[in-house]
């Protein structure tokens, strides 16, 4: 893939691609997500999820590189920069910038999937098709994420269509009852995160483990999710990399950040993770239903907890996490908690 693809995503509808080559030090990273409760046998809830998302080089790196000035990425540097990271004493380098496009559809079930008629006691179908867009601004051990969703809730967020093909595909049982499914609404979701990192054991452990740990905390506000969250992720290995953490498909979880430098050339490197994320509920549109219309809903939970535990192998360009996560009840009449699985490839170059 030529890469002179990511002039088109930083400059968008308002400047022509350039035909420059980026600088040989810079790096942009693909990340594709996958997340199936299959992968724990069931079927059922949040059932399935699937997000890409493509992190731009540094800005300013960039756009030094192609000998061009684009006046409005000066405007949104200068907007935001109130609220970019510090440096710390011991962090010598300066404040990167990145751009994250992404497009994602996540699709929500009942229980039952024979039942044809609307089951008041179990949560509404539900599906979300959006487009995002992302910056990020980042010291050697701070991230701060800004993200904005737009998309739609309901018929028109084909998760019918997604689910039904899949399962045709894979000779399982359809679900029967999409049409009680939550009705057509437009969606909108402003994600702000902050993450650092920490070295909770000086040295390596054994002489050969690295470990970090990687708190998190923020928020999203809009129709679709308002919440509070905060969490951390512990990851032991050999080595680690120098990023943020497992990049994960809920919004704000891109941590994979090309950044600055060479991609990796140390050969193989694998690590445990074990994260947690913890949310104060106001709104889960996929649970309250409809915001300006009468449907189905269900009395939600306030408080909802995810417990990650899972391994993560990158060699030189390419890495490949997988982990399941455990997550208590969303609403009150829900029998039991849910697992998933989590599988998430990365490329960067």
């Amino acid at each position: 893939m030529k890469k002179d693809i990511p002039a088109a995503i930083l400059t968008g509808a308002l400047c022509v691609s350039s035909t420059s080559l980026i600088a040989a030090d810079d790096k942009w990273t693909l990340n594709l997500h996958l997340e199936n409760d299959l992968f724990a046998n069931t079927d059922l809830n949040y059932t399935n999820g699937v997000r890409a998302s493509w992190v731009s080089p540094d800005v300013s790196d960039f756009l030094n590189a192609q000998q061009k000035t684009y006046h409005w990425v000066t405007h949104i540097n200068e907007l935001l920069e109130p609220l970019h990271p510090s440096l710390d004493a011991n962090e010598t380098d300066q404040v990167h910038r990145n751009i994250v496009v992404s497009v994602g559809q996540l699709m929500f079930t009942p229980k039952d999937k024979q039942k044809l008629t609307l089951d008041s006691n179990d949560r509404p179908y539900a599906g979300w098709l959006y487009g995002g867009i992302g910056y990020q601004a980042r010291t050697e051990n701070k991230l701060h994420s800004f993200e904005l969703n737009l998309g739609v809730v309901g018929p028109a967020a084909l998760a019918k269509q997604t689910q039904n093909l899949i399962h045709d595909a894979r000779n399982i049982e359809r679900f029967h009852g999409w049409d009680n499914q939550l009705k057509n609404e437009l969606g909108v979701q402003l994600v702000f995160e902050r993450k650092r990192r920490f070295k909770p054991v000086k040295g390596k452990v054994f002489n050969v483990i690295d470990t970090d740990l990687i708190t998190h905390w923020g928020g999203s506000v809009g129709n679709v999710a308002t919440y509070l969250n905060a969490g951390a992720e512990l990851r032991a290995g050999w080595p680690l990399n120098s990023d943020f953490g497992t990049s994960t498909l809920r919004p704000g979880g891109d941590s994979n950040n090309p950044g600055k430098g060479k991609p990796n050339d140390r050969g193989l490197q694998m690590h445990a993770f074990l994260a947690s994320d913890m949310r104060l509920v106001g709104r889960n549109i996929f649970l309250d239903g409809n915001t300006f219309t009468d449907s189905h809903s269900v009395d939600k939970k306030r408080a909802v907890a995810d417990i990650t535990v899972g391994l993560s192998t990158t060699y030189k360009r390419w890495n490949i996490s997988y982990s399941h996560v455990y997550r208590t009840k969303e609403f009150n009449g829900q029998q039991r908690a849910q697992k998933y699985g989590s599988l998430s490839v990365s490329y960067s170059h």
